[in-house]
């Protein structure tokens, strides 16, 4: 749960370098939290307002993970717009945040691992 409450802490933070089991996990929470307030949307007839509040909630800090994530594998934010082509960016963007960063420092911060071993 700590792995989603950071990011949320974090809610504008564009800079820095994130590692894959915080973004994989974040991304586990929030899928988890988007079904329940879901549920909760069709059970009370709210018609999707609180599913559209939620997603608006999490979408900036969703947008900084994502960067944060690709500054790990050493690739600028920037290249977030690949979602905009569909299937292939969003393959490739899939793959980006799947593949390990990079063990030294890079021009975006010092290796996450080893700032949380």
């Amino acid at each position: 749960m700590n792995y989603y409450t950071d990011v949320l802490k974090k809610y504008v933070v564009f800079s820095g370098r994130a590692r894959r089991q915080e973004f994989w996990m974040f991304v586990l929470f929030n899928f988890a939290v988007s079904i329940v307030v879901g549920i909760i949307d069709t059970v009370i007839g709210a018609g999707g307002i609180l599913s559209g509040l939620y997603s608006l909630a999490v979408l900036l800090p969703a947008l900084g993970l994502a960067v944060r994530r690709l500054h790990d594998t050493n690739k600028s934010g920037w290249w977030l717009l690949l979602y905009f082509i569909p299937v292939l960016g969003w393959i490739a963007l899939i793959v980006f945040w799947a593949i390990e960063g990079q063990p030294q420092p890079n021009e975006y911060g010092p290796n996450p691992k080893a700032v949380h071993a």
